[in-house]
């Protein structure tokens, strides 16, 4: 079946100078390719609809300002994977409280059933698409963009592009996702076997029958070692080829464009630019696109820095800025250890009114950033600093806040700062204060945690058995040097089998000019491309060691630093989190706010960032 043509340049030109009939043909045409995008990464979870709709938003809002139309398919994908790991993120931080809700993924609609039954699927190209339950969420999101480049919807330099990665690492990580793949395959087949293996019943006697990781791991060893199942590994056919020529999955009735427009909600969205989009198939789509927040009574939705404003037929929007609020989880309450920073060198906002003329922002944004942090030691006016500096989130180095007052919607991230904190109290209180585990803290400094690797490995896993999501240990440098300490922790958390869920890293650079801020998403990109995890930065600001004497920079140049690096690592969807050094500025040097909770002029530029 050959593919359908999607849109050219000529239609991107058109639709982003306001041809309507334009603007509705690039959505159609590019809807299936978000859709099945989104629905193999995500498994076809009920949340599947609603990040294809927040990837066509963006899309259509930030149209008004690209500057390649020819590179339109390249930027839309690239939406749809930082939606996939924000809807992936959001799922891991809101904690589950209450009755449990009742749209989880039905194991037997999910879009693995969707894609066998729509395609028609048998043989071994139902036991591939039958094969990817068994992808950890990480897999499914390259296997989503592996997959149309294997049946030529996509080029390998925007898969790469998607990934942030290079041609050359993504063709790796192609690799082992395939290498995956190919157990899985295994899996499904020994488990379809009939008769079953005797012995695959011990195997698999403690299974909840919910595919995972783990279970393919232990159930591929036992298929590769026994005897009467090692023959479901034979006649693998080729991957590619099963994928190749392979149609899209056609997009469910939900997305289509034969909606009674009397039955929807007034939208109206106007970009930089550009006049509201209120008619054509696009207009409808952004209509039924708010169906779901105004039946639960939601007053706005965020749209890439755009505060959508959706009200019934006819009402008014109220004057001034909309405030969004933020669904992070409140972490409330060893004295730290003393730390000292480590020595390394190293859209345009619219608002929907019933005027065509956008409101500008607030100058100051109205809730917590999730990923913007600070880390803080107890000081005369720390609650009222950590409540100004509008941070997400704070650590201590330590296991517990120590007495520092936790605000509200700010998050405690307790840490295990080096040997003599792993014993069963301090892992214990750990557990107790926080979701998340930050690891040791500079292992690679003497005057600091002060580890080798493999002490580290031998003693992760009593920070693992914590059951928190658990970051790597923090070095001080080189974090993304072959050989060095983080990778030589790594190659040995992978031989091992031990868990590492994200990258921490420390960062201080001795360029004190507007290069700063490149320097660091260099560092952090290469970080990233080296592990392929998340990314925290959990210490960083701008302090030169090469002289003997720590040299601060002036109050300008932190205040310019510490606007355009937030901005940076906002923008980028494998920084999850990144944290100042530090909050309190008790004495000259890189601190936020002085004693009293008063912030400095680099406490005011942070305060504003994020």
């Amino acid at each position: 079946m050959a593919a359908p043509e999607e849109p050219g340049v000529a239609t991107v030109v058109a639709a982003r100078d306001g041809d309507q009939r334009a603007l509705d043909d690039l959505v159609s045409g590019y809807l299936p390719l978000v859709y099945n995008i989104v629905g193999h990464a995500l498994g076809g979870h009920p949340d599947t609809d609603d990040v294809v709709q927040e990837t066509m938003l963006r899309a259509v809002h930030g149209l008004p300002g690209l500057r390649d139309p020819a590179g339109f398919r390249s930027w839309l994908v690239v939406i749809a994977m930082n939606q996939i790991r924000l809807r992936h993120r959001e799922h891991q931080r809101v904690p589950i409280t209450g009755p449990v809700p009742e749209d989880v993924a039905d194991p037997g609609a999910d879009f693995v059933d969707l894609t066998i039954m729509r395609l028609q699927l048998s043989g071994q190209r139902r036991e591939v698409v039958t094969a990817t339950r068994w992808l950890s969420e990480d897999e499914r999101e390259l296997l989503s963009l592996w997959w149309l480049e294997a049946a030529g919807r996509l080029t390998r330099a925007e898969v790469a592009n998607a990934l942030e990665l290079t041609t050359q690492h993504t063709a790796v990580r192609v690799q082992r996702v395939k290498a995956q793949l190919d157990a899985a395959r295994i899996v499904v087949r020994t488990l379809e076997r009939t008769p079953r293996c005797p012995d695959l019943a011990y195997v698999v006697a403690e299974w909840d029958g919910v595919p995972s990781p783990l279970w393919r791991k232990r159930i591929a060893r036992h298929s590769r070692d026994c005897v009467r199942c090692e023959r479901c590994g034979h006649d693998l056919a080729s991957v590619e080829g099963l994928l190749a020529r392979l149609p899209l999955v056609p997009l469910p009735a939900a997305f289509g464009f034969g909606l009674d427009p009397a039955t929807l909600v007034t939208a109206q969205v106007s970009p930089a630019g550009a006049a509201p989009v209120t008619a054509g198939k696009a207009g409808l789509f952004l209509q039924s696109a708010t169906a779901k927040v105004l039946a639960a009574a939601a007053a706005t939705v965020l749209v890439t820095g755009i505060v959508v404003a959706v009200l019934p037929s006819g009402e008014k929007p109220a004057a001034g800025p909309i405030a969004v609020t933020s669904s992070e989880a409140t972490t409330t309450t060893t004295p730290p250890p003393t730390t000292t920073p480590s020595s390394t060198s190293s859209s345009a906002p619219a608002t929907t009114t019933t005027a065509p003329k956008p409101v500008p922002p607030p100058a100051i944004p109205a809730t917590a950033s999730v990923k913007k942090g600070v880390s803080t030691w107890n000081f005369d006016g720390v609650g009222k600093a950590l409540t100004d500096v509008r941070a997400g989130w704070y650590y201590n180095w330590a296991a517990q806040p120590d007495g520092i007052p936790t605000p509200p919607n700010v998050e405690f991230v307790p840490m295990i700062w080096g040997t003599k904190s792993t014993d069963d109290a301090t892992l214990a209180r750990a557990k107790a204060n926080g979701k998340v585990l930050l690891g040791f803290n500079e292992p690679d400094f003497p005057d600091q945690a002060n580890m080798t690797p493999e002490q580290a490995l031998d003693l992760w896993p009593k920070l693992q058995a914590t059951g928190l999501r658990l970051g790597s240990p923090a070095v001080a440098h080189s974090g993304d040097k072959a050989g060095g300490w983080l990778d030589r922790f790594m190659t040995g958390a992978a031989q091992r089998g031990l868990r590492v869920d994200f990258i921490a890293v420390h960062w201080y650079g001795s360029d004190f000019s507007e290069a700063a801020v490149g320097h660091l998403k260099n560092y952090l990109s290469a970080v990233h491309a080296r592990y392929g995890k998340p990314i925290w930065l959990t210490e960083y600001a701008l302090i030169d060691f090469s002289g003997g004497t720590a040299r601060f920079p002036t109050q300008d140049q932190l205040a310019a630093f510490a606007r355009g690096s937030s901005a940076m690592m906002e923008g980028l969807p494998y920084v999850e989190r990144y944290a100042w050094f530090a909050l309190p500025a008790e004495k000259p040097g890189t601190g936020l706010y002085a004693p009293g909770g008063t912030p400095n002029q680099a406490g005011a530029a942070y305060r504003e960032a994020g």
